[in-house]
């Protein structure tokens, strides 16, 4: 595989890093480091998809917000037992933010709604800042902003997912009948499938609740064109990329984001708090550092040209193995969701549910019949525990499936 200018910079740097002593490094491994290991400081050196840290700071059992667990207790390995690249932005005071981590630079104001059509022609005639290289972002792109000390209950907004000192971000306007919640943005990566009753769709992501879906291009019953917001984005074309490399022992480095993953999952589902062990219990491939992936580490992996019914095949590289499950009417051909340490503040009880990336179909079931309603590549939440027996259930008003029991694909960083 022939490696870009930015990929052996990026393996310079492990080389350096790897060969110099920092009496400050913690290793996660000694006995006698064990009991004051609740939180695990994640150093990388710049990649080109340097992945941006959730900016979580709190830790939550199944239900209620908690104390710091150490490495012995419940609940450890989850988002906020492990900082990693800490959100970082500059004000240029000309209409953009630079992110400091990723290296892209976005507009600060999104303006109006726009159909899809219009977003490349805003992007390509914008002269914002003093450039002109704008472009529409890929969703990979656009991700890397949510942060999730955000929280929602319901259609109602409590906490934005963004930075809001940096970012401005609406609400939908509830005057004219929208959900605050209505206020999505749109990016440039368009569903490989379809979603609903064969709709085209393009995925973006909701910075008031806290989700990526697939989002329709036309509204279903007129046709006409939906509008959506987009922010513009400009630099580090590499981002969003990844190089992976499979190791030869049941893992797959990333050397794009300096991360290396369980190359298969193990076929068994299992509730938040039993992810959380098995992760931080794994031995694999000579390494016990493995992790509980968050969020935004785990929807970094998935590969947005694929999908069950287009290419018969997770949305993931095929490098990867992927444990195929029937879906709730007894369908085979779909694949999991797979959990994150990632808490979502939503609902009575906030605390409840833990963030998953679905790499097969985000199917729910609407008016008796099961769809695909928010494709695959989609992020959403599932309760923490529950008896297995109740699931898979039906939730919401586009009828989510919901697994609670779902699967582990565990991470580390490359040493």
């Amino acid at each position: 595989m022939k490696l870009n200018q930015l990929t052996l910079i990026g393996l310079l740097s492990i080389f350096l890093i790897s060969c110099s002593s920092n009496d400050n490094d913690l290793d996660v491994n000694n006995e006698s480091n064990e009991e004051e290991a609740e939180v695990i400081e994640i150093s990388t050196p710049d990649k080109p998809y340097s992945i941006v840290d959730t900016d979580v700071s709190d830790f939550y059992s199944d239900v209620a917000i908690i104390s710091k667990p150490s490495s012995t207790d419940t609940f450890f390995g989850q988002d906020a037992n492990y900082n990693r690249n800490q959100p970082s932005y500059t004000n240029n005071n000309d209409g953009t933010i630079t992110d400091n981590v990723t290296g892209l630079m976005w507009e600060q104001d999104m303006g109006s709604k726009i159909a899809f059509s219009e977003a490349s022609s805003k992007a390509s005639n914008s002269n914002l800042g003093g450039y002109n290289d704008w472009r529409v972002p890929t969703l990979k792109e656009l991700y890397s902003l949510i942060l999730f000390t955000g929280k929602v209950k319901g259609e109602v907004a409590i906490d934005f997912f963004i930075n809001t000192n940096y970012f401005n971000q609406p609400l939908g306007d509830t005057s004219i009948g929208e959900r605050e919640i209505d206020a999505q943005t749109w990016s440039s990566t368009e569903y490989v499938s379809t979603t609903m009753n064969s709709d085209e769709t393009v995925f973006g992501v909701n910075f008031v609740d806290g989700r990526i879906k697939g989002y329709p291009k036309y509204k279903p019953g007129t046709g006409a064109a939906n509008t959506m917001y987009f922010r513009m984005v400009r630099g580090n074309s590499e981002y969003g990329k990844n190089n992976f490399i499979d190791n030869g022992d049941g893992t797959v480095s990333d050397l794009a984001t300096g991360l290396m993953w369980q190359k298969s999952d193990n076929g068994i589902s299992r509730d938040w708090e039993e992810s959380l062990a098995y992760a931080e219990n794994l031995n694999l491939g000579n390494k016990t550092d493995w992790r509980l992936p968050n969020a935004k580490e785990l929807q970094s992996i998935v590969d947005y040209t694929r999908s069950p019914k287009t290419t018969n095949s997770p949305a993931i590289d095929p490098l990867f193995n992927c444990t195929e499950i029937a879906d709730p009417d007894g369908n085979t051909g779909n694949y999991p969701f797979y959990w994150t340490g990632t808490s979502h503040l939503d609902g009575a009880n906030p605390y409840s549910s833990g963030v998953y990336i679905a790499f097969g179909e985000g199917q729910g079931k609407m008016n008796g019949v099961l769809m695909d309603v928010h494709g695959a590549g989609c992020q959403r939440s599932d309760p923490k525990s529950g008896n297995i027996n109740d699931y898979p259930e039906f939730f919401g008003p586009q009828g989510d499936v919901r697994y609670v029991y779902n699967y582990v694909r565990c991470v580390r960083n490359i040493e």
